[in-house]
């Protein structure tokens, strides 16, 4: 069967590779190990290993389930210029951000099972008889999981059928094709869009209720995950065969450098509403930027999100420094450290400090435990990206495709 060859021939290709391959995939698996452990303790003793007490209920997990929601939705920042405006450059590399949504989907289900604490926990939200209600669409998390699921489903049935198809050496069947690229457009917007109606739909957390946090979290989203695109972009073609034009890199440059200042605009509209209205509801404000009655434990991180925000907008505004490697990558790497502590901590721990009643009870900082775990959450998610890879690039370049002969498949080699 052609299929079992697909599959056999891709077995080959994960398992068979150069030095740096095994190096590569030895120390995710290294660090995917550490993690695992440091779950176990967590899975034994419980939620008390991490930081997280009643007082702050979401800490590092959720931080980075936020964050990585917006990576998963820029890969629309490839689809749109791809299918819709057939744009080459973009069109055959396109299927890398795809695979990138996936795996930053999976890691989205795994750092939300981690804060669940007992997995099994799930089941209360599978809709069978007896065990659980997924309670559609009253309750906003139902949203939230239909949106990652089926954004997941998507974004691996799309590219693993179009390169099967090339695999084959036949064109894809568009008629269904196409429709499910399209589909996958308004779904990358709603998994972010439903993740903001999370938070902004507590109206016991003011810090978090506000409408603009919507379009805030697509804008942020569409410049940490380009900025990620344009890193692996260069990667890619720099250990593979593949060929990525300068064109593809410099036009995310050009998206990222419009959704940075979209993103600056919005989160300046929203610290002028705070601090010009004065109302109670600053203080989350004041206790992310500039500390209150002495806690100021995230000052120094959201002023140096706020320096490498700038930083970055100011590389990517000027033509001469988007189109120059060392400062573009530079303005990458700006981008997405600050986007992460700025959409992570910088947007959790303000929503529960200070309480509802104005108090300080405690101080959130994460745990080891926290860190380790998290360490191999991010191992896993660059393992299946890596995997994806391995078997994507030498189909898309030609060196794995299917040749009749004798009814077997040419093999990699």
């Amino acid at each position: 069967m052609k299929i079992w060859e697909f599959f056999k021939g891709s077995l080959k290709l994960v398992v068979t590779g150069s030095r740096g391959y095994y190096l590569w995939m030895a120390v995710l698996t290294t660090i995917l190990a550490i993690g695992a452990y440091a779950y176990s303790i967590q899975a034994r003793e419980g939620l008390i290993v991490t930081a997280m007490r009643d007082e702050v209920s979401w800490g590092l997990y959720i931080a980075n389930f936020t964050f990585l929601v917006g990576v998963a939705a820029a890969a629309v920042l490839l689809v749109i210029p791809a299918y819709v405006y057939n744009f080459k450059a973009i069109k055959d590399i396109v299927i890398i951000g795809e695979f990138l949504a996936v795996s930053a989907i999976v890691m989205c289900l795994l750092f939300v099972t981690l804060d669940l604490g007992h997995p099994e926990r799930f089941l209360h939200l599978v809709p069978i008889p007896g065990i659980g209600i997924l309670n559609f669409p009253a309750s906003m998390l139902s949203w939230d999981i239909i949106v990652l699921n089926g954004y997941l489903i998507l974004n691996l049935v799309i590219p693993v059928y179009l390169l099967y198809r090339l695999y084959m050496g036949r064109d894809p069947n568009w008629k269904w094709a196409l429709p499910l690229i399209l589909l996958s457009i308004p779904w990358a917007v709603s998994i972010h869009t439903v993740t903001a109606f999370l938070y902004n739909a507590l109206p016991g957390r003011p810090f978090w209720n506000a409408s603009i946090m919507a379009p805030r979290f697509l804008a942020s989203a569409f410049c940490s995950g380009p900025a990620i695109i344009i890193i692996i972009f260069q990667v890619v073609r720099k250990v593979t065969k593949i060929k990525i034009d300068n064109e593809a890199i410099f036009k995310l440059g050009e998206i990222i450098t419009v959704a940075m200042f979209l993103n600056l605009f919005l989160l300046g509209a929203e610290i002028f509403k705070e601090y010009y209205s004065g109302t109670i509801h600053l203080a989350p404000m004041q206790y992310l930027y500039q500390g209150l009655h002495g806690n100021d434990s995230l000052v120094p991180w959201i002023w140096t999100a706020t320096v490498l925000n700038l930083t970055a907008f100011f590389l990517f505004l000027v033509p001469g420094t988007r189109k120059n490697f060392v400062t573009l990558n530079m303005a990458c790497a700006f981008i997405f450290v600050g986007v992460w502590i700025e959409k992570g901590m910088g947007l959790i721990i303000p929503g529960f400090i200070p309480g509802v009643l104005g108090e300080f009870y405690y101080q959130y900082k994460p745990s080891i435990i926290e860190l380790l775990v998290t360490a191999g959450v991010w191992a896993t998610g660059l393992m299946i990206f890596t995997l994806f890879l391995k078997v994507a690039i030498p189909i898309h370049v030609g060196d794995f495709r299917l040749v009749e002969r004798s009814g077997q498949a040419e093999q990699p080699g």
